[in-house]
Formats: C-alpha cells, sequence, structure tokens
C-alpha cells in the first residue's frame, strides 16, 4: 500500500471527536489533502517530537482517542518516548508508524528502520497491543478495533515509497494549527 492510501485509511477510520496528530513533511501535507480537520494537528518541521506530544494530549484528555501518525524516521529519532508511552500507558492513545524504510519528503534517503524492527521495539517498549500490516483493508480493521481496545496501541504500517504529484504544503501556520486544536478541544 502506498503511504497516502495509510493516510486516507486512518483518517476515514476515526472519529469527529478523536484527535490526530500528523508528523512532519509528506505525512502531514497528505492528511492535509486527504482531510483537514479541526481535530488534526500538522507537525510543521519539529521531526522526532510528535510522539511526546500525543502522550501529553493522551493524559490531558482521556475523553479523546489520540491517534499519532508518525514517520519511520521520526520514530527511530525519539525511541526513548516509546517505553515512557508504555509506562503512562494512555488507555487513549494509538501510535500509528508509517514505514518505508527512508526518508522520502527530505529526498528519499535510506531509513534504518528495515534493520530495527518497529513492531518488535515498541513490544520490549511495553506497548499493550501492537499489531502490523500492509494492507489497507487489515489497517481498516485495526482502526476500527481500537474502540474495543485499551492502548497504548501500536499500529506498524509496512507502505511503498511514493509521492502524490502536485500535493500542497499544510496551509495553515503553526499558530493556525495549535489555535484551531486548542479551540476544537474547547468545543468538544
Amino acid at each position: 500500500m502506498k503511504r497516502y492510501e495509510a493516510v486516507e485509511t486512518i483518517l476515514r477510520s476515526v472519529g469527529s471527536d478523536d484527535l490526530v496528530l500528523t508528523t512532519t513533511g509528506m505525512i502531514s501535507r497528505e492528511a492535509f489533502a486527504a482531510d483537514d480537520r479541526p481535530g488534526t494537528f500538522y507537525m510543521i518541521g519539529s521531526m522526532g517530537l510528535l510522539s511526546s506530544l500525543g502522550l501529553g494530549l493522551a493524559l490531558l484528555k482521556p475523553d479523546h482517542r489520540v491517534v499519532i501518525v508518525d514517520g519511520d524516521g521520526s520514530a527511530l529519532m525519539s525511541l526513548g518516548t516509546l517505553p515512557l508511552i508504555a509506562h503512562e500507558a494512555p488507555t487513549n492513545l494509538t501510535y500509528v508508524v508509517l514505514d518505508n524504510h527512508a526518508y522520502e519528503s527530505t529526498g528519499g534517503q535510506y531509513c534504518i528502520s528495515c534493520r530495527a524492527d518497529l513492531s518488535r521495539i515498541a513490544e520490549a517498549a511495553g506497548f499493550r497491543d501492537v499489531r502490523q500490516t500492509a494492507d489497507p483493508g487489515e489497517l481498516e480493521n485495526h482502526m476500527r478495533a481500537l474502540s474495543a481496545v485499551d492502548g497504548p496501541v501500536c499500529i506498524h504500517v509496512n507502505v511503498e515509497m511514493g509521492r502524490v504529484d502536485g500535493i500542497l504544503r499544510v496551509a495553515h501556520s503553526p499558530t493556525q494549527i495549535r489555535d484551531r486544536l486548542q479551540r476544537h478541544l474547547l468545543s468538544t
């Protein structure tokens, strides 16, 4: 499956009150193009920090499901956060890693995720539930089953490289992204 297909599948599977956090680069751009929703936070220019932000939101807002959509390079950059997520054990947190074994947003440089198995790392860190897939239908089933599963959950999704032609950058400034998410949290 292509990364943008995984992003679209994830966004189709979340509820209107769910918070979705997307990592820097193409994942945020594809989420913005697929479904720009008030409950989505696009991480702009802070690779490796999304899992920490998602953990904080999950702990502060236990009545909202928090879905972190990270890339393999960003996940590897912040490995220390995974055991912290498992230790804090927010039942409302889902950590999705889209793994194409490359830093595609910056030119497709090789990433070591092909040797460092992110599913096994999440298991070793202590995530309650770890799933792996490369199939859109199976990803959708995993996402839809989350309401019946206590997290933290990690879904490791193997995706192919491939950019969407002509995809635009996120049109909101970082301040607008922050303010929009705050308004959404206050209204739900």
